[in-house]
């Protein structure tokens, strides 16, 4: 297959998308009008309203704890394919893993460091 073929190919692709997005969005807006209601537009937990601000600040030491769940979600996001590649690569995989296994081991350390890791 040649790269023109593969940008064909890619753009039919593409607009098959868009097209399939937009005949959804159609057959939903024909099938029925959306009501108003009042309480639609009212921040609210649980069916309460809230006393507080809607765009509410967190505490900055809640920042420590997101960058270290996204560095272990990115751990887990990509060992799934290595553990298939393995199989075929061998030593250079693993020594790969091991290099960037060390390297967000290393932000667990500076992590904990700095305290992001104490209940407080």
């Amino acid at each position: 297959m040649s790269a023109t073929q593969q940008y064909v190919l890619l753009l039919g692709l593409a607009l098959g998308t868009v097209g399939v997005v937009l005949c959804l969005y159609g057959l939903a807006r024909s099938m029925g009008s959306t009501r108003g209601e009042p309480g639609k537009d009212v921040p609210a937990s649980a069916g309460v309203l809230s006393r507080d601000p809607v765009w509410g600040r967190y505490h900055a030491r809640y920042y420590g704890y997101a960058l270290l769940f996204l560095a272990f979600d990115m751990e887990m996001a990509y060992m799934y394919p290595w553990a298939v590649v393995y199989k075929e690569i061998g030593l250079v995989a693993l020594v790969d893993m091991g290099v960037f296994l060390a390297i967000l081991f290393l932000g667990l350390l500076y992590g904990w460091s700095q305290g992001a890791l104490r209940r407080q």
